[in-house]
């Protein structure tokens, strides 16, 4: 019997992540996710399993203008991936993805990233 674990590249799964997002693939984006993820939403609210994330993200991936969900940074992190970018409206944005064994996300977390002036910081 052999025990080897499966390495999923979860910076590729992130990017996948930011093109579901950008070119509107609901179907897609839902699939990235565990069944059960979690997405604590910095704008208020938690968001537990397939149904919440579909309802969550309806209605994020109508509200999205031009440059929405634009790279900043990528970086991989001991727990996950950190990702700096830009929302839609255009409001920069810090997440930090987790992900399970199987290489699902299973919880995001996400926070206004603003310095000096409203910049990026």
């Amino acid at each position: 019997m052999s025990n080897t674990s499966e390495v999923f590249d979860t910076v590729a799964i992130v990017v996948d992540w930011l093109d579901a997002c950008r070119q509107g693939r609901l179907p897609d984006l839902l699939e990235l996710y565990d069944d059960d993820a979690t997405v604590d939403c910095c704008e208020g609210g938690r968001f537990e399993g397939r149904c919440a994330l579909r309802a969550y993200w309806t209605l994020k991936l109508l509200d999205q203008g031009p440059g929405a969900f634009e790279i900043k940074a990528v970086v991989p992190e001991t727990s996950g991936v950190c990702l700096e970018y830009r929302a839609y409206g255009g409001q920069p944005f810090r997440m930090r993805f987790r992900f399970n064994s199987a290489g699902k996300i299973a919880h995001t977390t996400c926070d206004p990233l603003v310095g000096k002036g409203g910049a990026l910081a």
